[in-house]
């Protein structure tokens, strides 16, 4: 495993390795006296959840409150399973979130509709929460986890309805989850760096994405903590290429939806997966990035799944 690293202000990721792939998910871990970790990615990634928090000498017992951005299982999959080892804790959810966590039945069925034959090996077990484990946060509300830490909740719709994010006053940070997007530090090597906007289905918004990316700007923050992959102090680049990025992906969704209005809804996917993916392609070769780059190979796997949240998108809208 990756050793967890320390990002300041008594932060630190941890590595989970969702699709054993390094660098795609991570958990942040506050070192407080009521420690917090938000994020657990799906259940195969817990034990790197497990050894990263041994490497922090942490005992699970400490563990006081466990915070998933939304109920997407690749954030908050693994939650029922960290919480069987985590006996002191709590599990913070938003809360059109909390039922889906107490009784999972409905994210398993529409995760098997997205992912087919591949759903054991990417997500199981996904162990339902005791509700008397469950604590919902609106809007403004706040937690107080240590003597001048406190965390604040807010609502940000666009990629799901489901999602807060968590703003921390001390690190003037947020937590953003996937409503700002996917950030690739892969390509930091290559000395440039990449935000696309996550629109995978089925709840999928632009003018609520935008409208919860406003709100994130008025905070002023000077660091975005990603759901996918790390920390940015980058911000102002991160509302640039989300504002750049955005209108392209919907743009993409329409042209193709409407040269192919009789086709599936497998082939609109596909046709809308394969313009974008040319069309990042492009961007990347003008930066010097070569195609045999590690990269490619989560690009391919986040823009087919936002190009079904496009198509689904598109076709709600034209209904």
């Amino acid at each position: 495993m990756t050793k967890p690293v320390d990002l300041g202000f008594s932060i630190s990721l941890i590595d989970l390795y969702d699709l054993q792939t390094a660098q795609r998910t991570g958990a942040y871990v506050f070192q407080e006296e009521e420690v917090t970790i938000i994020e657990t990615s799906a259940s195969p990634s817990i034990p790197h959840l497990i050894k990263g928090l041994e490497a922090l000498s942490i005992n699970l017992h400490d563990v006081k409150n466990i915070i998933v951005t939304h109920i997407h299982l690749d954030h908050a999959g693994g939650a029922g399973v960290l919480l069987q080892h985590c006996p002191n804790a709590r599990v913070f959810v938003h809360p059109k979130g909390m039922r889906h966590l107490a009784d999972p039945s409905r994210l398993i069925q529409g995760a098997k509709a997205v992912y087919g034959e591949k759903f054991d090996a990417l997500f199981d077990p996904i162990v339902p929460i005791p509700e008397d484990r469950l604590v919902i946060k609106e809007d403004g509300e706040t937690l107080q986890i240590g003597e001048d830490r406190t965390l604040t909740f807010l609502h940000t719709p666009g990629h799901a309805n489901h999602h807060f994010s968590i703003y921390d006053e001390k690190s003037n940070g947020i937590f953003t989850g996937d409503t700002a997007g996917v950030f690739y530090p892969q390509l930091l090597s290559y000395d440039m760096e990449l935000y696309l906007p996550s629109t995978s289905p089925n709840q999928f918004d632009p003018e609520a994405m935008l409208a919860s990316i406003e709100r994130f700007k008025a905070l002023r923050p000077g660091r975005i903590y990603f759901g996918h992959f790390g920390m940015s102090q980058q911000v102002q680049t991160v509302w640039e290429q989300l504002h750049y990025w955005l209108p392209i992906f919907v743009q993409v969704g329409n042209e193709v939806l409407s040269e192919q209005a009789n086709q599936s809804f497998t082939e609109k996917t596909e046709a809308v997966f394969n313009r974008l993916f040319e069309i990042v392609r492009t961007f990347l070769r003008k930066q010097q990035v070569p195609d045999d780059a590690d990269v490619y190979q989560l690009l391919q796997l986040d823009l087919q799944v936002c190009a079904m949240g496009l198509v689904d998108y598109v076709e709600k809208q034209k209904r």
